[in-house]
């Protein structure tokens, strides 16, 4: 069932989503050569508790982190780690989530850590196009398969794949609720987008092929193929007029 929230319930997101925003623009310059993951992620915890906010990732389903932090062919759900240390030309997703009043914000960057390459910039900045270009369509009266066509067109377009086997999704009191918010698909299909939903969305997009494996910890997504990925991720707010992104940080731009 989808939720449609409240201007209240709205504006707790809100104060969730600007922490989160506040964070993930910080962490430009937290992530550097020679910074572990684990040290990213206690950063990171330090800073959402400091607000007075819980980190919604520590214990979700029993994952051991307050942050996912993936490198390089690493998709999502990655653990952090004191032994996995970022070096110049990595790239890093880091997602995050907080909860304030028992409301959700949820969003993901990628991060170029140091002089990469430019295949390496360049995947970071379609995962980002991509996801702006489905924000176009996060309108009343649309549908979800016009935001996920939108994605899709433009990752493909400069030459990634979209990853199938996960996906956006709406937000509220739950970090995950319904409707499922595919990055791909054919427009004018899906559900039709109301005032008050709250969506998570997140291309996730790769170099190679789409398809993805899990590694032994059950929860490192990584490429099939061994190459890069990128996620890009903002909780968006579906509005009278443009959608509303609740965790952009105003000094983002």
């Amino acid at each position: 069932m989808i939720y449609l929230k409240t201007n209240d319930e709205i504006e707790m997101m809100k104060t969730a989503g600007k922490v989160v925003g506040s964070i993930l623009y910080e962490l430009r310059e937290t992530v550097r050569p020679g910074v572990s993951t684990k040290e990213i992620g206690d950063y990171i915890e330090r800073r959402i508790r400091g607000e007075g906010m819980e980190p919604t990732f520590l214990g979700y389903y029993g994952f051991p982190a307050s942050a996912c932090i993936s490198v390089n062919e690493e998709v999502v759900h990655g653990i952090p780690s004191a032994e996995r240390v970022l070096k110049g030309g990595d790239i890093v997703g880091v997602d995050i989530g907080a909860t304030y009043g028992g409301w959700v914000a949820d969003a993901a960057r990628t991060y170029a850590v140091g002089d990469v390459s430019r295949k390496a910039a360049d995947i970071i900045s379609a995962c980002e196009a991509s996801f702006f270009e489905g924000l176009k369509h996060c309108l009343i009266g649309e549908r979800l398969g016009d935001v996920g066509h939108a994605i899709q067109a433009c990752a493909e377009s400069r030459g990634y794949s979209v990853v199938r086997d996960y996906t956006g999704h709406g937000i509220g009191q739950q970090m995950h609720e319904d409707p499922q918010v595919k990055n791909y698909g054919a427009a004018g299909k899906g559900v039709k987008l109301m005032k008050g939903m709250a969506l998570a969305i997140e291309p996730m997009i790769n170099e190679g092929t789409y398809e993805t494996e899990t590694l032994l910890d059950n929860w490192t997504v990584v490429t099939a193929d061994g190459k890069l990925s990128a996620h890009y991720e903002n909780t968006v707010v579906i509005t009278d007029g443009e959608p509303e992104l609740i965790t952009l940080d105003s000094r983002e731009a």
